[in-house]
């Protein structure tokens, strides 16, 4: 087996003129849009990302293949020359980031500084999340040149080692035809792409007369056997060397002093970015490995206080679990951030104010999809002051500052997706709406820890009656703003009746009527009246179908925008 070197451009090469294929026993793509984010900052950085693993192809193929994703067709005459067993992921997400082709996001790079260290500005990758609407793919100012060089972001795809010829009409474009400005970020953009094309990713080689069995062997071993020790087992060791305690002990004494933090997250990787952010680092592996290690073990029953007020801020907010938490990159934030904590009371109640807009920020806001631990550390830093009373302005703490981090538009709420994935936003939705209340739409009971696992997530307008009627793509009925949580009967009992049918048997149930009814909606944020008129509908009602789920969408965007906006100035209630 040899050990070769091959530049990113040769690679795509490769993959553009079908030599190089996937055997079809290759499991598919199954990357977040986070681990492609981080993969792509690894490439801008010029970081190893590791070896792949390829098999020289002879005369014919000792597999069935198939390309890439999104990699151009095996057409008649295509000569196959290797086969890539270990590696997959990679490519393809370099691939197709590149070539901005993945459905529901693109991808931007702009500098940003080391928070921790001070360095030089380093390449951040954000990937933008993008939603079609009414023909138009939102958010709008991912397609503006102007709008995005003002942001300090050059699209990805200009970086393709494979050549973009939009490179200069992009630059013009952006600095509005200044050609001095545009010359030098054309020279900005050409000097990253250079460093993309050039971009080493290493690979062994199994030479074409490799066995079909040894060959499959070698890929089963590589994608089975290779178990790495992560961040945190490191710590237990060196925690152990340095003061023989045993980090395993210390995090069974966390769970048992903070019992409810296991629905949410690992106790252990929590209390080290609590930790490092303590020590004026960003919560991240590094960070543990640059920790001073005793003072961590010194330093654990006021972790432990710390990440017990943040959990108990969250059961406040009245989320209650790991499924429903939109993200977890603001808990170490909060923990941390409990030592300056005033005690006068009018002081405490500015600062849990504080303190709950950052939450619902977090939640409800983009700030974390990329750089988060970098970001964290801004934050914390930012929040530290102004709980100590340094600074006044909370947009010290950029997630306040709105050019830095916008708070949702309408057609930000429209276009978030179904909570039950992990989007931020779409997730943040649902949370919103739990912390109204959110009562049964049959038994009136509101949401709780306790009842908890009995809801389930709703389609308002069933996802059958969209596909079967409206002919909708499935994107469009898993949006969060068609998402009630409600008990399991309930959504049984509901079925796929029109919004129309269900809302009347409601109302004919119940001892108070409609205005009862009403009221259950309303405490979800749920619009009555654009349901009331939606249905019954026949099969030749598509079109009706879709414009009332359009008004729906639009109606619920403008009953949740006012609360949204509430929730991130601090609102109690």
């Amino acid at each position: 087996m040899e050990a070769l070197n091959r530049p990113l451009k040769d690679w795509f090469t490769s993959v553009a003129e079908r030599r190089l294929r996937l055997p079809r026993f290759q499991r598919f793509e199954a990357w977040s849009h986070n681990e492609v984010g981080s993969l792509l900052e690894t490439v801008l950085r010029k970081l190893p990302a590791g070896a792949v693993l390829v098999l020289k192809v002879g005369a014919e193929e000792p597999f069935a293949s198939r390309e890439l994703e999104s990699a151009p067709a095996l057409r008649a005459g295509d000569r196959v020359t290797e086969h890539l067993l270990d590696g997959q992921q990679r490519l393809t997400a370099l691939w197709r980031a590149m070539h901005d082709n993945y459905s529901n996001r693109t991808y931007f790079v702009r500098f940003e500084n080391d928070e921790e260290d001070g360095s030089q500005p380093a390449p951040r990758v954000l990937g933008q999340y993008r939603w079609n609407r009414g023909g138009k793919l939102y958010p709008l100012w991912c397609e503006d040149p102007i709008e995005v060089h003002r942001r300090g972001y050059i699209p990805l795809r200009l970086l393709n080692p494979l050549g973009n010829d939009q490179r200069n009409e992009w630059a013009l474009t952006a600095t509005d035809g200044n050609f001095q400005d545009a010359w030098q970020l054309n020279l900005k953009v050409q000097e990253l792409a250079t460093n993309v094309s050039q971009y080493n990713i290493p690979y062994l080689s199994l030479p074409e007369e490799t066995p079909k069995d040894v060959a499959l062997d070698v890929f089963i071993k590589m994608n089975t056997s290779s178990v790495r020790l992560s961040a945190f087992d490191i710590v237990v060791a060196q925690l152990e060397e340095a003061t023989g305690s045993s980090l395993h002990e210390l995090v069974e004494d966390l769970h048992a002093a903070v019992p409810t933090l296991q629905r949410y997250i690992d106790g252990g990787t929590l209390a080290l970015d609590c930790a490092a952010l303590r020590s004026d680092r960003a919560p991240n592996q590094r960070s543990y490995q640059r920790m001073n290690i005793s003072d961590v073990a010194g330093d654990w029953d006021r972790i432990i206080a710390g990440i017990k007020w943040a959990i108990e801020m969250l059961d406040a907010e009245r989320i209650y679990d790991a499924q429903r938490l939109p993200s977890v990159a603001s808990l170490p934030i909060i923990a941390a951030l409990h030592q300056y904590f005033p005690s006068s009371l009018d002081e405490a109640g500015n600062a849990r104010r504080l303190l709950r807009a950052y939450l619902w920020r977090s939640f409800l806001t983009r700030r974390y999809d990329q750089s988060a631990s970098t970001r964290a550390l801004q934050d914390y830093r930012g929040l530290r002051r102004l709980l100590l009373g340094e600074e006044s302005n909370w947009k010290t703490a950029p997630i306040f500052d709105e050019e830095v981090t916008p708070l949702p538009t309408e057609d930000d709420l429209i276009g978030a997706a179904w909570p039950r994935g992990r989007e931020v936003l779409a997730r943040g939705l649902l949370a919103v709406a739990l912390r109204k209340g959110a009562r049964d739409v049959a038994d009136d009971q509101t949401v709780t820890a306790g009842n908890l696992s009995k809801r389930e997530y709703h389609h308002l307008f069933p996802d059958s009656l969209l596909l079967k009627i409206g002919k909708v793509e499935q994107q469009k009925t898993m949006r969060a703003l068609n998402c009630a949580l409600i008990s399991w009967s309930t959504n049984r009992n509901i079925s796929n009746k029109s919004p129309l049918q269900y809302l009347q048997d409601r109302v004919s149930r119940s001892d108070m009527g409609e205005d009862a009814v009403r009221a259950r909606f309303a405490s979800h944020l749920i619009p009555y009246a654009e349901l009331a008129e939606a249905g019954p509908y026949l099969e030749s009602d598509g079109e009706k179908l879709i414009r009332d789920y359009d008004n729906f969408l639009a109606a619920r965007a403008r009953m949740m925008l006012p609360v949204v906006q509430s929730l991130c100035a601090g609102a109690g209630s």
